[in-house]
């Protein structure tokens, strides 16, 4: 049984456990620290935890930066792609992570993406072929205090534009291609 951060209607199913047991036994996000404790069967709620531990403990004795941020970092991308289907090209643009205050005690972040939200993204890249938005993310305690807050900037595209928008990269001519193969 998942042991879920905060409350929700939602519930995982077998297949979204599956997936949380495998994010937390992946090397490149169980070494961040962050242990990924709830995801919806439908994909659009995933909490986060993350706890002062040996492994997460930096030099002044509170939680790593990185270890905040790698545990944060994947989320809205996945839960995207998962929503939006196998039509859309999504991708992690940028972040910003603003450290409010040293974390010494297990918090907790919610992912959260409604129903409005995918039927905007759907609507603005039918219409422009694809688009840049940015998410909202932050670690708090059980009171409710904010340790770390992250705004995700992602990019989305529709699938078969964002193929045409690479192949026709590729063909570009690039500077100094010739000189490469002079001796």
């Amino acid at each position: 049984m998942a042991s879920k951060c905060f409350s929700t209607e939602k519930k995982e199913t077998l297949y979204t456990r599956l997936y949380r047991r495998g994010f937390n036994l992946f090397p490149a996000y169980h070494c961040s620290g962050g242990r990924v404790r709830f995801i919806a069967g439908d994909w659009k709620e995933i909490h986060v935890s993350i706890k002062l531990k040996l492994s997460t403990r930096n030099y002044v004795g509170t939680v790593f930066g990185g270890s905040s941020f790698g545990s944060l970092d994947p989320m809205y991308m996945i839960m995207l792609i998962k929503t939006l289907g196998p039509d859309y090209v999504v991708w992690d643009k940028a972040a910003t992570v603003k450290f409010l205050r040293p974390i010494s005690k297990k918090v907790c972040a919610r992912f959260v993406i409604s129903d409005e939200l995918i039927a905007g993204i759907k609507d603005k890249v039918s219409k422009e072929k694809e688009t840049t938005l940015t998410l909202p993310v932050w670690f708090e305690d059980n009171e409710g205090k904010k340790y770390v807050e992250m705004d995700k900037k992602l990019y989305v595209a529709d699938k078969n534009y964002y193929k045409e928008k690479r192949k026709r990269k590729k063909n570009l001519p690039q500077k100094h291609q010739g000189a490469k193969n002079q001796v």
